[in-house]
């Protein structure tokens, strides 16, 4: 087959391909780094001849143009939220939709998630008629699979990264190509320098992480700290398999720490499902076979995670209750992240033979306001979604200490995460331990 002359009879311009797009229609922008650019912008500029034209993407890194619309043209839905997405569904012009993020390919090819057209970046073609998703394998396939219509936006700046099935997509099951502006891949800015209290948690933590662990990082400044810490460490034969690929696992591999040599499954392979972080990591991941992004249902499936020995998880949360139960996603009703797959990790380093799940946070946080107020509460606030059940809840860390919550009953509990509580805080909470019922007073 020749591709180039397909390709010439699929290339259009941006405002020839959003032309697809009908009202009541539903759009998907995919995910993240793939949410196109000049297609979104054309896209924007039909709006007063388009009224409710429900768009999907998740983990926005720069306001869509079609979020600039006046209400009622374009209504957003994210599947997992930033602070783009957060802004968006505050002015009143999108929703959220909850999910655990192993479970979102499955949406699309059983269930509720429907598809007019599909606009995502990728990278320019190959020889054999193939374009990389690039950054974001996630959940790409079954949409597109769903999709009525399809056109990609070639992003000449897009790394070109190895993969699974489900990794690319070939001009003949495209309906259009634009050649898009080439802007800078959506990044996210350098990590700030670690705080005190970062260090304090990842000195912690690195000492429970043997030779050969495989990990999986959060985003967020305690998990690059402690791939930070890491890769000064005499730790060796690290690997690889997450959901979200970060800049802690580029300087891991720099330092010469991730071998994956003794990993049972894709040995050799760092694994992921999507990625962002800086362009040094995007230059690094660019035709990198150390590196191999998959579908998000095989990264985060807690039975493919079980599977690999020593795995250790280690995430961020807002807040966690006495219970053990853990709030990585919302403020009360005010929704900040989403559900990821923070739990299928959670129990899938559990399940591992030697793996540990660890939940991260600073015992305090300051609001707006000035207020200092503890990260561990007596219950979650009202509204507060609980992203790990107290029963899949294993090491909580704060700088004050670390604890295993598995296998302690609710007074042990209490009294386990007090004692990693912020001493301003602990008598408050012991109170409120008493009052629950879940405290010994001889345990004082």
């Amino acid at each position: 087959m020749d591709y180039a002359a397909l390709y010439q009879q699929k290339l259009t311009t941006a405002e020839e391909a959003v032309k697809l797009v009908k009202s009541g229609d539903w759009v998907d922008y995919g995910w993240c780094t793939n949410h196109p650019y000049t297609l979104d912008k054309a896209l924007a500029r039909r709006a007063d001849e388009l009224h409710d034209v429900k768009l999907r993407g998740g983990v926005t890194l720069w306001m869509p143009a079609v979020a600039e619309a006046e209400n009622g043209h374009f209504i957003w839905h994210s599947w997992h939220c930033t602070g783009v997405d957060r802004k968006i569904i505050a002015a009143g012009k999108g929703f959220f939709s909850p999910m655990r993020y192993s479970e979102l390919p499955r949406f699309y090819r059983d269930g509720n998630a429907k598809v007019d057209v599909a606009m995502i970046q990728v990278t320019p073609m190959d020889k054999h008629g193939n374009f990389s998703f690039a950054l974001g394998a996630s959940h790409l396939a079954d949409m597109l699979a769903k999709a009525k219509k399809i056109v990609v936006e070639v992003n000449t700046n897009q790394p070109w990264v190895f993969g699974l099935t489900g990794t690319e997509i070939n001009i003949k099951d495209v309906d259009f190509v634009v050649e898009g502006e080439n802007p800078p891949v959506g990044a996210l800015p350098p990590a700030a320098e670690p705080t005190d209290v970062d260090v304090a948690v990842a000195n912690l933590v690195v000492p429970e992480i043997p030779n050969g662990a495989c990990l999986q990082l959060g985003i967020g400044g305690m998990p690059n700290t402690i791939g930070s810490v890491l890769a000064t460490s005499d730790l060796k034969d690290l690997s690889a398999h997450t959901e979200m690929y970060v800049d802690g696992f580029v300087d891991l591999a720099l330092a010469g720490k991730i071998t994956g040599r003794n990993k049972a499954l894709d040995r050799g392979r760092q694994v992921y499902a999507f990625a962002a972080g800086t362009q040094k990591m995007y230059d690094y991941m660019d035709r990198n076979p150390d590196v191999m992004a998959a579908p998000v249902d095989y990264t985060n499936d807690v039975r493919v995670i079980a599977q690999i020995d020593n795995f250790i998880s280690i995430n961020n949360a807002i807040d966690c209750d006495l219970f053990g139960q853990v709030n990585a996603e919302s403020a009360g009703v005010k929704h900040i992240s989403g559900t990821g797959g923070q739990l299928d990790f959670c129990m899938g380093a559990y399940l591992s033979n030697g793996g540990k799940s660890f939940i991260c946070m600073s015992s305090t946080v300051k609001g707006k306001d000035g207020t200092v107020k503890s990260r561990i509460v007596p219950t979650l606030t009202p509204g507060s979604i609980a992203t790990d059940p107290r029963s899949c809840t294993q090491y909580v860390v704060t700088e004050y200490g670390m604890v295993n919550l598995k296998g302690l009953s609710t007074w042990e509990r209490a009294e386990a995460l007090i004692s990693i509580a912020h001493p301003d805080f602990r008598e408050e909470l012991i109170a409120e331990a008493e009052k629950m019922h879940i405290w010994r007073r001889s345990s004082r």
